[in-house]
């Protein structure tokens, strides 16, 4: 049997795709977080299915819940927040599956930047202002990031930064952003995308840390720096051009 490794979308219910939904409704084990995915999603679950929520279970542990369930001829679905492909530890459980010999299949996701960007009512890559998009986080207690990957090196890229997993550190990521961004430089927090208690921050480098102090927001959010946040005067996209040769 195969699992499926589902990505249930940025925590709005209703922005699991189609083709992850009825997956999740074909399966008769399901493993989730609950501290991420909304239950509202495990009502997708056939009836009687096994529900396991791996909040509190150790990556020996999910996978062994894993083979138990192909050896025993069932279907799992593994619901991810968010998409599977971005910081979703799916990497490591994928090896383990590899190495028992167990298929699986991968469900893509509506991802945590792109929820985020709809509640901004932002496009990320604007013409002329900004066509790259650097999704990272910041080393604090987690795994150390790869040499050239910390954000001083990112930074002077000038490009769209959306960090993750770094509210608690705001402080932090604006310290070492400045000296690239400057001050003025357009900034946000998106906590709780998509969900009922969503939060959106607007500001700048010189102001966002106080906002997200002031708000409380420590986890569940991503930060966006970058000049497309405020982008006003730009130049239309060639895409639609009246000048465009279309045949």
């Amino acid at each position: 049997m195969t699992v499926y490794f589902i990505g249930a979308g940025p925590g709005a219910a209703d922005l699991i795709t189609v083709r992850g939904a009825r997956t999740l409704a074909s399966c008769r084990v399901c493993l989730y977080a609950g501290s991420l995915v909304p239950r509202e999603l495990l009502a997708e679950c056939p009836e009687g299915a096994r529900l396991v929520d791996t909040a509190q279970l150790n990556l020996d542990e999910i996978v062994g819940e894993l083979v138990r369930a192909h050896e025993a001829g069932q279907d799992v679905a593994r619901l991810h927040s968010g998409d599977p492909s971005v910081f979703s530890a799916v990497a490591e459980q994928m090896r383990r599956l590899d190495a028992a010999g167990v298929p699986y299949e991968v469900v893509p996701g509506v991802p945590a930047f792109a929820a985020a960007a709809a509640a901004l009512k932002r496009e990320l890559t604007v013409p002329t202002v900004g066509q790259t998009v650097i999704l990272t986080r910041i080393a604090q207690r987690a795994t150390a990031m790869p040499e050239g990957e910390d954000l001083a090196t990112l930074g002077r890229s000038g490009a769209l930064l959306v960090l993750h997993l770094a509210t608690g550190y705001v402080d932090r990521v604006v310290e070492e952003l400045l000296p690239h961004y400057g001050a003025d430089c357009p900034a946000a927090v998106v906590a709780f995308a998509s969900r009922p208690e969503e939060l959106v921050l607007r500001g700048t480098l010189a102001d966002i840390a106080g906002q997200v102090k002031e708000a409380g927001v420590v986890r569940t959010a991503v930060i966006l720096v970058g000049r497309v946040l405020g982008a006003a005067g730009f130049r239309d996209s060639h895409l639609y051009s009246a000048d465009r040769h279309r045949c």
